[in-house]
């Protein structure tokens, strides 16, 4: 397991030095040697020294005013609600739209399994004795008796914001309609795109890990106001690898993305139990501080970060 990250009085990472000679891309990305940096960055990277046999000779040690290095760091993982995206848009904008069309959307997929897995978790839900959950009749019922009963259900869900498979499947679905339509934009931070861009660069591999559905993670950074994202992307994530606060996710994760030790992954999180997961998994961690986003205990022991800008690469 990796050791916490030393305290700074001014936050900025410089994963510099972390890439070696060269390092397998995503997808068709081309592999970079290091000395691209400086041009694909936009940051002042010196030209290796060179030994008589050609191998790389070893960095000197950084200076006392140095920001610290995370020498090892091939991959990112990052989370999207309070990360790269104002909590604000899903509160106000995704979830709202899925409760609009919930209705008109199951009745356009009603017979399909789609109803069936509904049906299920509602089912779980009542012998748990959940709040909110409503038992669903029989077929025999008639299809507009099910679809009110699901649709009270789904809105109880929603509400409660529960991190379930089956809600996280549907909601994606019923935003797709809306993407497609132009009815929703994705919305990112500003310092999100050049941040993905230069990662991409770089030859850092990037990944979306989030409680929402992939498909509505590919959905949310194909169409954003920044246009589609996902080039800069190398997969998504979702609850079906394990939920965001046990460590055995990050462990899963880490065996998909093709490092060597989870310490070579930075996972960015606004959720301080998502962040203490990561750790216990191995994985180096910073916390996301944006706007509306819920206040971190006090002595939390992570390093935070205002802004992308503040993790040079």
């Amino acid at each position: 397991m990796s050791s916490p990250l030393p305290p700074v009085s001014q936050v900025g990472l410089r994963l510099q030095g972390l890439l070696r000679s060269r390092l397998p891309g995503c997808a068709s990305s081309q592999l970079r040697r290091r000395r691209s940096l400086k041009a694909a960055a936009g940051i002042s990277v010196p030209r290796p020294r060179q030994r008589m046999d050609g191998r790389r000779l070893r960095a000197a040690p950084a200076s006392a005013a140095s920001p610290p290095q995370l020498s090892s760091i091939q991959s990112v993982v990052l989370d999207i609600e309070g990360t790269t995206s104002p909590i604000s848009f899903v509160t106000d904008v995704l979830f709202p739209y899925a409760r609009d069309n919930v209705r008109k959307h199951l009745e356009a997929t009603y017979g399909t399994d789609e109803i069936a897995l509904l049906r299920a978790q509602v089912e779980q839900d009542l012998a748990e004795g959940l709040a909110g959950a409503v038992p669903v009749p029989p077929e025999e019922a008639g299809k507009d008796a099910v679809i009110d009963a699901l649709v009270a259900n789904v809105e109880a869900m929603i509400k409660a914001d529960r991190k379930i498979t089956s809600l996280k499947q549907l909601q994606g679905r019923i935003w797709r309609t809306g993407f497609e339509g132009q009815e929703i934009k994705g919305v990112v931070f500003d310092d999100v795109p050049p941040a993905l861009e230069k990662w991409h660069a770089s030859g850092i591999k990037t990944y979306i890990y989030s409680s929402g559905s992939r498909e509505a993670q590919r959905l949310i950074f194909g169409n954003t106001t920044y246009g589609d994202l996902r080039k800069y992307l190398c997969g998504f994530f979702d609850t079906t690898v394990g939920t965001k606060r046990e460590p055995r996710s990050y462990y899963e994760i880490w065996q998909s993305v093709g490092v060597d030790r989870p310490s070579q992954i930075l996972f960015l999180t606004d959720v301080y139990q998502e962040a203490t997961a990561a750790k216990a998994a191995g994985v180096e961690v910073l916390i996301s501080i944006r706007p509306g986003n819920t206040p971190l205990p006090e002595n939390h022991g992570f390093q935070t970060i205002t802004t992308f800008a503040e993790i040079l690469t």
